[in-house]
């Protein structure tokens, strides 16, 4: 079981050699923006490619936040797509096992089924060079991926769009803020997606059923530790922290887990 963290994209094998991890998750490009994907690692994307290569280190990309393809408004829906495409297209360009994107979301006045026909339709036309991993979220009344139930509904959609290269990220404190237990939880996830292929490992600062998306180190939350800990070994997918801080931190949090599991 490979884990680790996401990291700085300027370089995220020092990133990952400083932090004690084996894998490593990346932004390609701002996060809040609706810019193109860049590798700003020294030679481009098979630079890239290669030196994660050499050291063995798995690649996680994850898509900017602003991607919402279950959008009812086309100036939010159409670019989605569009800059979902670059993202994928960049993702494998540099070797990545997955690009990590957020379920998305509709209006307070439109209905959840329009967003799943939404994410059918985009990745019906959507190349995948590499796997499309859509992370469940902790919040929002439109929410396409906040709990089991919606998740499964979202999936139909998805097997109707054909199910090659699209994948699940469980994000464990999403999961908790949302209202979902966290004992039994990939057993009901992998009902409902047939899969999970990585794992947001995150405490959550807040409390369970908050529906707020804030993340905490492990051990300094509300999620009891055995908790966690069940959600890794019976996904037995990489598994990632999204911890506050920095190589200090977060490597700190990986060696948590790997003394446990």
């Amino acid at each position: 079981m490979r884990i680790g963290s996401h990291v700085e994209s300027e370089d995220p094998i020092a990133g990952a050699k400083a932090r004690g991890a084996d894998v490593a998750q990346i932004f390609l490009g701002a996060p809040q923006a609706w810019k193109d994907p860049e590798v700003l690692y020294p030679g481009g994307a098979r630079a890239l490619r290669e030196a994660a290569a050499e050291a063995d280190l798995q690649l996680v990309v994850h898509a900017p936040y602003r991607i919402n393809v279950a959008s009812t408004n086309n100036r939010i829906r159409i670019p989605s797509r569009t800059l979902l495409q670059k993202q994928v297209n960049a993702a494998a360009e540099i070797g990545a096992i997955g690009l990590v994107v957020h379920g998305g979301h509709v209006g307070a006045d439109d209905a959840l089924e329009v967003g799943f026909d939404n994410w059918r339709k985009c990745l019906e036309k959507l190349e995948r060079p590499t796997a499309v991993l859509i992370e469940n979220t902790a919040g929002g009344e439109g929410a396409m991926a906040r709990g089991v139930d919606r998740i499964a509904a979202l999936w139909e959609a998805v097997r109707a769009a054909g199910e090659e290269n699209v994948g699940f990220c469980l994000d464990t404190c999403h999961a908790f803020a949302s209202g979902e237990p966290l004992v039994g939880l990939v057993d009901r996830i992998t009902a409902a997606t047939g899969r999970v292929d990585v794992v947001h490992v995150n405490d959550s600062r807040d409390p369970f059923g908050s529906n707020a998306d804030r993340h905490a180190n492990l051990g300094q939350g509300h999620i009891l530790a055995d908790d966690l800990l069940a959600v890794i070994r019976d996904a037995d997918a990489p598994s990632l922290v999204e911890t506050p801080g920095a190589y200090l931190e977060q490597g700190t949090d990986i060696a948590w887990l790997r003394e446990r599991l």
